[in-house]
This record gives C-alpha cells, sequence and structure tokens, in this order.
C-alpha cells in the first residue's frame, strides 16, 4: 500500500459544495503558534524570536502565517527594521501571552506545589529605599515560610527596574512610581506623608506656622534629579512658582538625613526614611499641606503569568493583588 511521503503538505478536502482544496504550508500546534507569535511580538523581530526559540526564521514565519490563516486576521505588520503588532494582533497577545508563559512554567509550578517550592528562585527589581525600609518585613516573613527558594533582591533605580521588569528578568518590581505606562501594572500597598528635616536649631524648626516660600532661602538636599523625590519636588515648587535651590545632590535617605544632621542643607524626605531615633538629631515637620503622600507598591508586566514564588511573596504584601486584574485596563497612576 503506497504511503504519503514525510513532510509532505497536507491537503484538505474540498467542502461538498465544490471549491479548491486548501493547503496548510506548515503543520504546528496552536501553542507553538502562539509562542512563536507572542516572541516575534516581545523582541520586534523575527529573527531575534526564532534566535530565542532555537528554531529557524522561516520556521518562525511559517507558524506566523499559519496562525494568521487560521485566524483570518494580520496580525503583525512590517517596518523598515522591525515588526509591529496591528490591532488585533495586539489584542490577541494580550490574550495569549498569560496564557503561554503559564503553560511554559506549568512544570516548575507543579513542581512548586509538590515540593512546597523547595528549590525555586524569586527575583524582585526595588530601590535603595524599599530594599531598607519596606521590604525587610517581607523578606523575614518569606524567609520563614519558604526557606529553599532562592531570593535576589536586585538594587536598581526605577528606570533600570522597570527595564529588568519588560526583559522578564525579574519576577517583579517593588517600589514608587508617579506615573504608570500602559504596559504595567502597579498596584501600591503602602502610603507615607512627606516631611521637611532639618537641624534641631535651624531658623525654620522655631517657626510655629511654615509655608512653602520659607524654605527658597535654604539649600535643598535632594537625591539626583533622575529620580522620583526630585522630580516631585520640582513640581511642586514649580507649580506654587515658589523658587528654591538645591545645595547637594546625593543617592539615599540615610546620607542625606546624615548630612542634614551635620548642617550642612535641609531636605524633603518620604515618611518612610523617618524612625524614632532620627527626632533626637533631626527636626522634622510634616509637609503634607504642600506635597502629596507617596506610595509603594508592587509592579507587573501586564500579561506576566506570575510563578509560584513570587505568588507566595506577592501574596505576604498583600493578598490577591493583581489575580483578578483586567490586563485591558489602563495602568494606575497618582497624577
Amino acid at each position: 500500500m503506497a504511503t504519503r511521503k514525510e513532510g509532505r503538505p497536507k491537503t484538505r478536502r474540498p467542502a461538498a459544495g465544490g471549491g479548491e482544496p486548501v493547503r496548510f504550508y506548515y503543520k504546528g500546534s496552536r501553542l507553538k503558534q502562539l509562542r512563536a507569535f507572542c516572541m516575534i511580538v516581545k523582541l520586534g523581530t523575527l529573527s531575534r524570536a526564532a534566535e530565542a526559540l532555537f528554531l529557524s526564521q522561516p520556521s518562525v514565519s511559517l507558524q506566523l502565517r499559519a496562525l494568521e490563516r487560521e485566524l483570518g486576521s494580520e496580525l503583525i505588520e512590517r517596518r523598515r527594521r522591525r515588526v509591529a503588532p496591528t490591532r488585533e494582533g495586539q489584542a490577541l497577545y494580550e490574550l495569549a501571552l498569560p496564557l503561554v508563559e503559564g503553560l511554559d512554567e506549568l512544570d516548575q509550578r507543579f513542581r512548586a506545589v509538590r515540593t512546597g517550592l523547595a528549590g525555586g528562585e524569586l527575583h524582585i527589581a526595588a530601590g535603595t529605599s524599599t530594599i531598607q525600609y519596606l521590604l525587610p518585613a517581607f523578606v523575614a516573613a518569606f524567609r520563614a515560610r519558604h526557606p529553599g527558594v532562592k531570593l535576589q533582591l536586585h538594587n536598581v533605580t526605577g528606570k533600570d527596574g522597570l527595564a529588568l521588569l519588560r526583559s522578564d528578568q525579574v519576577d517583579f518590581a517593588v517600589g514608587s512610581m508617579l506615573d504608570v505606562p500602559n504596559d504595567l501594572s502597579y498596584e501600591p500597598v503602602q502610603s507615607y506623608d512627606p516631611f521637611l528635616i532639618t537641624p534641631p536649631d535651624h531658623p525654620l524648626a522655631r517657626l510655629r506656622e511654615l509655608t512653602l516660600a520659607d524654605l527658597s532661602p535654604y539649600g535643598l538636599i535632594l537625591p539626583p534629579q533622575r529620580l522620583t523625590t526630585y522630580r516631585l519636588v520640582d513640581l511642586i515648587f514649580q507649580q506654587r512658582k515658589v523658587p528654591f535651590q538645591v545645595a547637594i545632590e546625593v543617592g539615599g535617605w540615610e546620607v542625606i538625613k546624615q548630612y542634614v544632621a551635620l548642617g550642612l542643607g535641609i531636605s524633603i524626605v518620604t515618611g518612610i526614611c523617618i524612625d524614632k531615633d532620627d527626632h533626637a538629631r533631626l527636626a522634622v515637620r510634616n509637609m503634607g499641606a504642600w506635597f502629596p503622600q507617596r506610595s509603594y507598591g508592587v509592579v507587573v508586566r501586564k500579561g506576566k503569568y506570575l510563578s509560584s514564588e513570587a505568588r507566595a511573596f506577592v501574596d505576604l504584601v498583600r493578598p490577591g493583588l493583581f489575580t483578578r486584574r483586567d490586563w485591558f485596563e489602563p495602568g494606575h497612576s497618582e497624577r
């Protein structure tokens, strides 16, 4: 009996009403097609997607064409050097990405359930202040419950942390955000008042009533301009049309508090860094009348399927975060 040669395209029989037979030039599972499509959208070129999937570029192209043919929509538009999803492609990407990532992580999640998270890894991006003041209690609780999980805290600025998040080098980020891009979701979990700190014998410490203009003659000690605190302070002074001067730019709340205690300037800090010992060496005044509260929370990439390790940590921060997220919602913003 004659047999069909391997690799030869299959032909679907025409419908009863006649018509040309439909040829499938590439036969593959829907999961493979969706995985290739998601990788193309994520990396922006077919060649990079092929490299990431350990496939040839023609194979990735065939998977994409087969998916477009089966769904009856053009999913990718080709530009000069990169490709981008069409409107239909973006909708499919947001639907498919959590499914693909969930299936890709099925083995890991099953092992985690079976072994109680033993041997897994968790990567978190956070700034120095978050690592120093906010995370210690959560890290201690997580380590007590899941000692077998290797935990790595990536100490990075906000911009670098988002880059790690978008490239899937970390599971999630923790920190403070003013504006949230549409591809990310931010859930605030803790808010802090703003405070003016001065040396105890400073003239501002003796004023019963304080206005924003009273700060103008004195040099401020602030974090670098690229950081959120500097941008926020600048924004408030600009909005109130009050001039201000920066005496020193330096990173780290503990350094700033030390420099203020030495009489090198004054500062506006977030309440996250103020503890009871600071009241012995600094004059601390609430500035909530002029500056907004700062929230700190968890940031995830929309469509990201949280691993069991990540889910366990996030549930310690606040149970149920991101579990019923509509991925088409715009990101939360404090503006």
